[in-house]
């Protein structure tokens, strides 16, 4: 199943055409549409990104995005359940972590809940963490692969540098180590500090966001193989309370193909992963309410 077309669809005046970015994009093959239309837009798509919201200033985190986010996200949600039921829906609207939840409960009232096709896209992630480790390393940032487990924010995200095969040996256990994790969990903090509080890490997202719907694409195409790290409804830590988990993952024709286990972790990794799970809980029961609430 090749992709045949890709359907651009904003709320506000159609500034892609403005801009000039559908120039831009002209020599791709497949058609570009920019629909105002949102039902119209999202019928009959095989794969949903949705990365609408507010995003973060200076001095917020992603969790304080939730009250302006939430609303937008279950009002999508509710529309690509009518329309789209059977879609893969990839969300990256922050907070990530209560985000997927809430999309979750949209379907699960709907009847048309596939917990396979669900994805919180937290590849930036992994991204930051393997462009961190490359440069200590001394690699490029294709060569070291660091498997990001947990959530999308803050304490909750975990890189298993452990498992870097190729760059492991160069992460010192002590300050090199905890400062390298602090600068993955906390890496869009130095973005938003860059752009004196005007924006967000958009074109690192952007990128991440392509890397995580192309793999998806490719398999979803037949490729055997795929393998990514994402936040799904996962069962690794469902005895915790935690019932949406990000790991690594092999993607298939119908969505998420195998979850697989974190492996083996060090001893300041498993810290890592026990300071996570509470905060983790907390954001899912925090969308799960949220959608409760609004019954």
């Amino acid at each position: 199943m090749p992709t045949t077309s890709l359907r651009w669809f904003n709320q506000t005046q159609d500034r892609l055409h403005r801009s000039g970015r559908r120039q831009v994009m002209s020599p791709l093959e497949y058609a570009t549409l920019s629909l105002r239309r949102l039902e119209k837009a999202l019928e009959g798509a095989d794969v949903i990104v949705i990365p609408a919201g507010v995003p973060r200033k200076s001095g917020m985190t992603r969790d304080d995005l939730f009250d302006s986010n939430a609303t937008i996200v279950r009002d999508l949600a509710k529309i690509t359940a009518k329309v789209a039921p059977k879609a893969h829906m990839l969300i990256i609207t922050n907070p990530v972590n209560s985000m997927v939840p809430i999309v979750a409960e949209v379907y699960k009232r709907a009847g048309v809940y596939d917990a396979k096709k669900l994805f919180g896209v937290s590849t930036l992630d992994a991204t930051r963490a393997s462009t961190f480790l490359s440069g200590i390393a001394g690699l490029h940032p294709s060569e070291v692969v660091v498997p990001v487990v947990g959530g999308h924010s803050g304490i909750t995200i975990v890189p298993l540098f452990s498992q870097a095969a190729s760059a492991t040996k160069f992460v010192k256990a002590g300050e090199q180590y905890e400062k390298l994790v602090h600068r993955v969990q906390f890496g869009g903090d130095e973005v938003i500090k860059a752009k004196d509080g005007a924006g967000s890490a958009t074109l690192g997202m952007a990128y991440a966001g392509a890397v995580f719907t192309n793999s998806l694409l490719r398999a979803i195409n037949g490729e055997n193989g795929v393998k990514e790290c994402a936040y799904i409804d996962s069962p690794l830590y469902r005895e915790r309370g935690v019932t949406f988990f990000a790991s690594p993952i092999s993607l298939g024709k119908n969505g998420v193909d195998k979850i697989h286990s974190i492996g083996d972790i060090t001893t300041e990794e498993q810290k890592l992963i026990d300071a996570a799970l509470p905060e983790l809980k907390k954001n899912i029961d925090k969308g799960v309410s949220w959608m409760t609430d609004c019954l």
